[in-house]
């Protein structure tokens, strides 16, 4: 009997002990997975001008803080800066200085070392999907459509100036420009990690007239797709590289704040078509302490759910994401050939 009681005494004391060590564990893990974060740093490019982009992106941080918090993430503070240029927001990336990135695939594959892509940005297809520059010029609006699309085009577009409208003429006769017409116009180009606006039409120089934008005669930088909309109108510049929808977001302000006669769609042609391009990324640094493998998940999620939500849309809008899907790195294999032959022209 006494050593049955002990027995008795012996495994009530190991069933305490279990349930105090289970108990322990549980506890342990409910504090593993309600992380609080402090600080979460987001860099966006200057695509447009910085003070919009200040404006517009404010109630991101807000909204962005109640998707984590679903997905387990306490966020204390969401800092959110427009870099000065496109390398700006990829070098801070490389660096740690910032989190996370909304930047075009270009600047993403020059600082993929520093930089992991997380997810590509969708937006409204187009009623017009070209190859051929010409069918791009019949003086009407180019249209959203219903349909989502994860790619674009960069086109070339020719402005009101003598110069813009003589390339222009000859494309819509339906006639091939030479490298002499081409070099005899002045181009204005963006940051060199521009997909649209630097990376492609050399990519597509290259394919054409085995050329880059580094051979162009007469090239001016623009800071900003918005200043160099302005520099076309004003007939500074012959020919602007944009992303293919660049014409609808300046409809309004070619009129209104260029104080141009005609409408956008009157006073410019295309003149050159790029292959397709995977839009823009969110992106990741991998030098961020912050960056595990599942808050990488929380984030890809919560970015995906807040595309859907109407105050997220207002805040995306900027940039003209209507949503997000899950990227993979190969899908941005043709800026790294584009780069490539940068590289490899600067070399020579």
């Amino acid at each position: 009997m006494k050593q049955t009681a002990k027995q008795v005494v012996l495994l009530g004391m190991l069933l305490v002990i279990t349930l105090i060590t289970s108990a322990a564990f549980n506890i342990k893990n409910v504090h593993a997975d309600s992380k609080t974060i402090n600080d979460l740093k987001i860099y966006f490019v200057p695509s447009k001008q910085p003070d919009q982009i200040v404006t517009a992106t404010k109630p991101l941080k807000g909204l962005l803080k109640a998707q984590l918090k679903k997905q387990g993430y306490i966020v204390k503070n969401v800092d959110i800066k427009v870099g000065t240029s496109y390398e700006a927001a990829g070098e801070a990336l490389s660096s740690g200085t910032a989190d996370i990135g909304f930047i075009p695939g270009g600047t993403y594959v020059m600082y993929d070392d520093g930089a992991e892509v997380l997810l590509t940005a969708t937006r409204a297809g187009l009623n017009k999907d070209f190859t051929s520059a010409k069918k791009w010029n019949d003086g009407k609006a180019t249209e959203a459509t219903d349909k989502q699309a994860s790619t674009y085009r960069s086109l070339f577009i020719a402005g009101p100036s003598a110069k813009g409208q003589e390339l222009a003429k000859k494309i819509n006769a339906g006639k091939k420009l030479s490298w002499k017409d081409i070099n005899s116009a002045k181009w204005g180009l963006s940051s060199t990690t521009s997909s649209a606006g630097y990376i492609y039409p050399s990519l597509w120089l290259n394919k054409n007239y085995k050329k880059t934008v580094i051979d162009l005669s007469n090239t001016v930088q623009v800071d900003s797709y918005g200043s160099g909309m302005a520099r076309l109108a004003s007939g500074q510049i012959d020919i602007l590289p944009v992303y293919e929808d660049a014409r609808r977001d300046f409809a309004d302000a070619w009129t209104k704040d260029y104080k141009q006669d005609k409408s956008i769609w009157a006073e410019t042609n295309v003149i050159g078509v790029s292959q397709p391009i995977y839009n823009d990324t969110i992106s990741v640094s991998k030098k961020s302490k912050i960056m595990t493998k599942k808050f990488k998940s929380a984030l890809s999620k919560s970015f995906i759910k807040l595309a859907k939500t109407d105050e997220g849309k207002k805040v995306i809008a900027i940039y003209s994401h209507e949503g997000y899907v899950k990227a993979k790195s190969s899908n941005y294999d043709g800026e790294r050939e584009a780069q490539k032959v940068l590289k490899e022209e600067s070399t020579k």
